[in-house]
């Protein structure tokens, strides 16, 4: 992309950098608690920017402020700011129900009407995972075909009584960009705004693991073992379908700090972006209003960004030039680092950096050693089993057989678990499982295998056993 020609020509010149002047053993801290294999970060300060970048890409390159990352729901950011844009130029207004502004839109709750614009970026339209289950393969493929799959769906609450983060209000609002722009939302995205701020390394997918050029894979982590693998499928149009580099997502915050860009947007409508929105429990409009920083002089504003193999977060203060971002190419707790990144700007005490997964996964290995042996053993020895209680009585054999059926369902539903809390329980969660939490998926799978595999075999054999047993012996055996 070329920088376009009505931006201000400043745009198109390298922002001033220096690297590591103050935060990196910060970055080297979070690197050996994580493990991550590539880490971008950056500080913001004023004019001055802090780079710090460690490690390598899925294809083995060193990481540099250029390299690319999937910046995950970070761009929930991007897209409310293309909403922005069409609400200034008069396309619409906020307070829009979306069924005015989006022919088609249509869902089997007659609440839908009620929805609006606003509620779509604070995420409290009403839409939810207990009843939109946004994680089903095949994803849809578009912003059209999110809208399409809702007309079946309803909502849990009233529109705006409750804030529920839900990926699919901004994949309909990237669906309104597209039909009040006339534009595909992507192409929207690269002339109405990256090709403006100077992002030439930035662009937009509809797919989560759609590939881009120069954008290696990202990372599953295991007991700090680090694995290149294909991003989960899914659907990221409007949600989290970015792809940007430390480079350009710093441009991307001076713009949201109002020094960048300043004629894209009004200042009012970045203010309206970042503060806390009716019912939106500390949402804005694509961004989170954190309040929870006790040396911060009033809240800060940020956004992170998780997929399968990728994490960030960005964050500033408004008013005072400081803002911090992270990139990373695998699993971790990016938000941790930004937050102390600036703590550590304004000398105050930063947080410990530990990885809880540390820990889980290697209660994990040590369930599925100690599964593998247990059923590899009951396995083995059901011959024994069954011929140990041929004559005991068949009530009995059921209850015997009860404990090892509950680890064989135990095993298929273990990684459906991972949607309880949310209110959704689907076997599509054995796929974000094997992603996000490979081990969980071994170990469901060892109980589900070999649980299957011993109680086939003893009630076999059992069974054999019996009737072996029950077989009137011939009078020559007499």
């Amino acid at each position: 992309m070329a920088c376009a020609l009505t931006a201000v020509a400043l745009l198109c010149a390298p922002l001033p950098a220096h690297a590591d002047a103050s935060g990196g053993g910060l970055v080297d801290d979070y690197r050996a608690a994580y493990d991550n294999p590539g880490v971008a970060a950056a500080v913001i300060d004023g004019d001055s920017v802090e780079t710090m970048v460690r490690g390598n890409d899925g294809d083995g390159a060193a990481v540099t402020p250029d390299t690319r990352f999937r910046v995950a729901s970070m761009s929930k950011s991007m897209t409310a700011a293309s909403v922005m844009l069409l609400v200034e130029r008069g396309e619409l207004d906020l307070d829009d129900p979306v069924a005015a502004v989006l022919p088609g839109f249509t869902m089997d709750d007659p609440r839908y009407r009620d929805i609006t614009v606003r509620h779509l970026l604070s995420h409290t339209s009403g839409l939810s995972i207990r009843t939109n289950n946004e994680y089903a393969f095949p994803p849809p493929r578009s912003a059209a075909e999110v809208v399409e799959g809702l007309a079946d769906k309803a909502l849990v609450t009233d529109p705006g009584a409750r804030y529920e983060y839900h990926n699919t209000n901004f994949a309909v609002a990237a669906r309104i960009v597209e039909v009040r722009s006339g534009k595909p939302f992507n192409a929207f995205m690269d002339s109405e705004l990256f090709d403006p701020l100077g992002m030439d390394g930035t662009t937009a997918t509809e797919g989560c693991s759609d590939p881009v050029p120069g954008l290696a894979s990202g990372h599953e982590v295991v007991l700090g073992l680090a694995f290149a693998v294909p991003e989960m499928p899914g659907a990221c149009v409007g949600n989290g379908g970015v792809v940007s580099s430390l480079n350009d997502m710093v441009r991307w915050v001076r713009f949201n700090q109002g020094t960048l860009g300043v004629d894209l947007l009004s200042a009012e409508s970045l203010a309206e972006m970042h503060t806390a929105q009716p019912g939106a429990d500390g949402y804005g409009l694509g961004w989170e209003v954190r309040s929870d920083q006790e040396w911060a002089s009033e809240p800060l504003v940020g956004h992170g960004g998780t997929l399968a193999t990728w994490t960030g977060d960005m964050v500033l203060a408004p008013g005072t030039g400081e803002a911090a971002i992270v990139l990373g190419n695998g699993i971790g707790a990016p938000l941790l680092l930004s937050t102390n990144l600036l703590a550590e700007r304004n000398g105050a005490e930063t947080a410990s950096m530990s990885n809880p997964l540390t820990v889980v996964n290697a209660v994990l290995l040590g369930l599925i050693l100690l599964a593998g042996a247990l059923l590899g053993s009951t396995v083995v020895r059901a011959r024994r089993w069954a011929l140990r209680h041929r004559r005991t009585r068949r009530l009995h054999v059921v209850l015997r057989l009860v404990p090892l059926a509950l680890v064989t369902v135990v095993g298929a539903l273990l990684p459906t678990l991972i949607g309880v809390q949310g209110g959704s329980l689907s076997f599509h969660y054995w796929i974000i499982a094997t992603w996000m939490l490979p081990l969980l998926s071994l170990l469901s799978l060892v109980c589900l295998s070999l649980g299957t595999a011993a109680l086939a075999r003893r009630i076999l054999l059992h069974g054999k056993a019996r009737r072996q047993h029950d077989q009137p012996v011939s009078p020559s055996r007499r």
